[in-house]
């Protein structure tokens, strides 16, 4: 039976999925950080359903706008056989999912435990940081996420596939992927956020699926407050960040990781 968490695990936990499911900074080196400094037991399977289902609710409501261009342009051009700039940037999205879709199929779960290891993720969690910040320096930042080709969503659909492995962010690889293929920062944000909805929404479905398979009592208050925290703190995260990412750029998150994956080497080595 799960337990109920009290008010401080849901809003630290909460604000954890909220934060980190957008920033580049791994949100799985976190979820084994923060437990283990607070001696806190597992959240359960449902708080991890309510507070996907919070990010989901605000990047959707954040990209409102977009996403019904997007959606209104791709349905028509299946009728018209016109394409648009929209139009296109749906495909994408469809298009860069698939490698994230077939990887996470084929993934024992044995070896998804076994990757979950703390020093793995110390490692990832460094490793990915400083592709991060080599992509920022080196990126040309001269594009927009609409120029972007077949051989480009191809590139970053196989990053996002490789964010499966604990410690990597999967904001994190797919923004590196985007500056490396000359997208602004702002650009490379912006097609990481929309890429996530499916993600965000498919691993939400398995997730409740598994949930209406338990026998376990539901914590509605709990549930319905860790959503709540993770969707305010997300859609500020996704407006703080493209607000400001152009001015400071990707070092501060990469600092960022070097420090978290040495302070979870230095507990758990």
């Amino acid at each position: 039976m799960e337990q109920s968490l009290d008010w401080l695990q849901i809003t630290v936990l909460a604000l954890i999925q909220g934060l980190t499911e957008f920033l580049p900074i791994s949100s799985s080196a976190h979820l084994i950080l923060v437990p283990s400094l607070f001696g806190w037991p597992d959240q359960g399977l449902a708080f991890d359903v309510a507070v996907h289902i919070g990010t989901l609710a605000a990047v959707v409501t954040y990209f409102r706008k977009d996403i019904w261009l997007m959606a209104r342009d791709w349905t028509s051009s299946l009728v018209t056989r016109q394409p648009t700039s929209n139009s296109r940037l749906a495909w994408w999205v469809i298009f860069a999912t698939i490698p994230a879709v077939l990887f996470g199929l084929f993934l024992n779960s044995g070896l998804e435990e076994a990757m979950r290891n703390p020093l793995l993720i110390a490692a990832t969690t460094i490793g990915f940081g400083a592709l991060l910040w080599w992509s920022d320096v080196k990126g040309k930042q001269i594009r927009d996420e609409y120029s972007l080709s077949f051989k480009d969503i191809l590139i970053i659909g196989i990053a996002q596939a490789i964010a499966l492995i604990p410690g990597t962010s999967r904001s994190g690889i797919t923004i590196t992927a985007a500056l490396m293929l000359g997208l602004t920062r702002e650009a490379a944000a912006r097609f990481s956020f929309l890429l996530s909805i499916p993600i965000i929404l498919g691993a939400g479905l398995l997730k409740m699926t598994d949930l209406m398979e338990s026998t376990d009592p539901i914590p509605w208050r709990d549930l319905i407050t860790g959503t709540v925290i993770s969707a305010v703190a997300a859609y500020i995260v996704i407006a703080v960040f493209l607000k400001w990412i152009n001015k400071i750029g990707m070092a501060p998150f990469a600092w960022y990781r070097f420090a978290l994956g040495a302070l979870l080497i230095f507990l758990f080595i």
